[in-house]
């Protein structure tokens, strides 16, 4: 059941072909394949166009070193002067590198939005919700495209089973799942029963998802930005719904059978809450 490994030399091909890693395929295939990516060589697939929640062009920096400094920050560096800081050998920062270049409007919005809280709680010993939302679906994030209305429903409602096995064929051919978190891809070198996303659905035209892949980035890249630029979107953590990935349809091969679904650790049902 388990994804095949890469190489932990470098980002080589093995595994990569999973469907969890589609946003990222394109961009995996530019990158050397027996070793971790250089700085330059990160840098050299960022477009023109790709920009910090400031304005700032994107680059992709060794970390800093360790400062008290306001401007020293992570998101706030990021969002003055565009430098992402991005640790060598390492695949959660590799995966955060391409993160930005797969979904940049979303990229944008979310540093934006931590650089605006940062400074909001300035001197504060707490990060607060709107921080902890944004860095939820920065780490765990998975972007839903829906063309039938009712599905959307059924994930939201956890269940599963319903979902994922007796409406399967709808699920493969009126859905798509597209991972934003670079935690997530980091799970998926290794990946284990009850790994779970926080999911953004978003509604879409059926011709969306016939398209090529680079076009449906673009139109969830875009759709995922705007709904975080709305007013009301970090006021809990409970508001992207959870969803097991190794659920989704043809992931992986154990999911093939009806049993699967059955287990209740990893396809939890809705928890009842009390009012």
């Amino acid at each position: 059941m388990a994804i095949q490994r890469p190489l932990m030399t470098g980002p080589a091909a093995p595994g990569f072909d999973a469907p969890i890693f589609v946003p990222l395929r394109a961009l995996l295939a530019r990158l050397p394949q027996d070793r971790f990516p250089r700085l330059e060589e990160l840098n050299a697939l960022a477009s023109p166009q790709l920009v910090s929640g400031g304005g700032a062009a994107i680059c992709f920096v060794p970390p800093a070193v360790p400062s008290r400094e306001f401007s020293a920050q992570y998101e706030v560096r990021t969002f003055e002067t565009g430098a992402v800081q991005t640790r060598p050998d390492s695949w959660h920062d590799l995966f955060n590198a391409l993160v930005w270049i797969a979904f940049p409007k979303t990229k944008a919005v979310l540093n934006g939005l931590h650089y605006r809280h940062i400074k909001l709680r300035r001197g504060e010993p707490l990060r607060g919700t709107a921080r902890d939302v944004l860095t939820l679906f920065d780490e765990g994030g998975i972007v839903v495209a829906a063309a039938v209305v009712d599905l959307p429903a059924l994930l939201r409602e956890s269940r599963w089973k319903e979902l994922f096995w007796e409406r399967r064929a709808e699920v493969l051919r009126s859905m798509r799942f597209h991972v934003f978190g670079h935690a997530l891809y980091e799970k998926a070198l290794a990946p284990y029963q009850g790994v779970t996303a926080k999911a953004l659905i978003v509604s879409v035209d059926p011709r969306v998802l016939g398209a090529p892949v680079a076009e449906q980035m673009v139109e969830l890249d875009a759709q995922a930005a705007e709904y975080f630029s709305g007013s009301e979107v970090l006021t809990s953590t409970r508001s992207l719904p959870p969803l097991p990935i190794l659920g989704i349809p043809g992931w992986v091969p154990g999911n093939a059978s009806e049993a699967y679904y059955d287990d209740t650790s990893q396809f939890r049902p809705r928890p009842i809450r009390k009012h």
